[in-house]
């Protein structure tokens, strides 16, 4: 049987493999054959009770997941097949995420991470924080009208002193001590700074006026 979409043979295990768990994971889930080469064939392993008390503890403490690691054997020779559920978290190596397509691992980058992370954690793009950005990219006089235009259509409850880190935490757009990016579309200083749609929006502003 070849390799597949949710199968990987490898006659050996290396740590580097932990990617392609961290894909499966992304996935659909899957298996990983640790004593079978790229042909399907067997061809043993002799650390086998080593791994069978080693691998679990390193999905749990390096990629936090929990897989099935099962001691196989096939004409005399053992081989692990380890069992990886899909999550519905997303689940990244020392920071970097990778998805399993096809019969290929590919990392995730850029707008696609985004995207995806987005998709695995039920967020909205204007609720995630955005760790680039701190108080000092709020703009005071943004958050002034805001306070004005509260009080007089009386819609929250808002008290005469309070400060800009506490209203953004009483409106929801604080986050583990980082703001979120609607605070920055709302309040922010220069929006431009972080997304670039709005550097889009402000770059054609400025040839509209030019013109």
């Amino acid at each position: 049987m070849p390799e597949q979409q949710n199968i990987e043979w490898k006659t050996s295990w290396r740590d580097d493999y932990l990617k392609w768990i961290c894909g499966f994971a992304n996935a659909n889930g899957g298996k990983l054959c640790i004593g079978i080469d790229d042909k399907g064939k067997v061809t043993g392993i002799n650390n086998h009770n080593e791994l069978l008390e080693q691998l679990p503890n390193k999905f749990r403490d390096i990629l936090g997941v929990y897989a099935e690691v099962n001691l196989q054997e096939e004409n005399g020779k053992h081989y692990i097949e380890i069992v990886i559920p899909r999550y519905d978290v997303p689940i990244s190596v020392k920071g970097k995420y990778y998805v399993r397509i096809g019969s290929t691992l590919q990392e995730i980058k850029g707008p696609a991470l985004n995207e995806f992370i987005l998709k695995r954690t039920g967020k909205t793009w204007d609720d995630i924080p955005e760790q680039r950005a701190s108080i000092n990219d709020i703009d005071e006089s943004s958050i002034k009208q805001f306070l004005k235009d509260a009080r007089i259509v009386k819609r929250i409850n808002i008290e005469d002193n309070i400060g800009i880190p506490d209203l953004l935490e009483k409106l929801r757009l604080f986050e583990d001590g980082h703001l979120k990016r609607a605070a920055i579309v709302l309040f922010g200083k220069d929006p431009g700074k972080f997304f670039q749609i709005y550097q889009s929006r402000s770059a054609s502003s400025e040839k509209q006026m030019q013109t």
